[in-house]
């Protein structure tokens, strides 16, 4: 994972299902060597430093089915509210930022990362920060993606309460 990214638990701890409970795919093929991943992301900025990605992931093998499409199973308010409940000084120690323990899970840029399974095609849906040209091959990469794999659009759930 590249500097400023971080993940919040590792995604063998959401495995919620096994290879032989859902849609077939883990024969999809790594993405420049790395296994992709659904999930979601934040862009936590502490001051005025740089935007540094949180996100909570799951191999796309252990996802949940939603409709056409095989999502992370768990929600941003489930996975933030979690973490602020650690406070300030644990969420430090796991290498989380300590701002979360004082701002509400939509207060920050967030996003999440979807397959489709018919198409065959993953999707982020995102706060537009998050699809910023510095920004984006950043939350890509993250989840072992690259544009030619990923669609990218906006979702009206995912805008920030605040202005960064």
């Amino acid at each position: 994972m590249a500097d400023g990214e971080i993940n919040g638990t590792a995604a063998q701890q959401r495995t919620t299902k096994s290879d032989n409970d859902g849609p077939h795919v883990s024969a999809f093929p790594p993405i420049m060597g790395i296994v992709p991943y659904v999930g979601i992301v934040w862009g936590v900025r502490d001051g005025r430093g740089p935007l540094r990605l949180v996100i909570d992931h799951t191999l796309l093998t252990a996802a949940e089915t939603c409709g056409d499409n095989l999502t992370h199973p768990h929600g941003h308010h489930e996975v933030w509210e979690g973490w602020r409940r650690l406070g300030p000084v644990s969420l430090a120690r796991r290498g989380l930022p300590a701002l979360i323990a004082w701002h509400e899970y939509e207060y920050f840029p967030r996003g999440r990362v979807v397959f489709n399974v018919p198409g065959s095609r993953f999707t982020l849906f995102a706060d537009s920060r998050l699809q910023a040209p510095n920004m984006l091959p950043r939350v890509l990469r993250a989840f072992g993606l690259d544009l030619a794999h990923c669609a990218v659009r906006p979702d009206p759930h995912y805008r920030s309460t605040h202005d960064l």
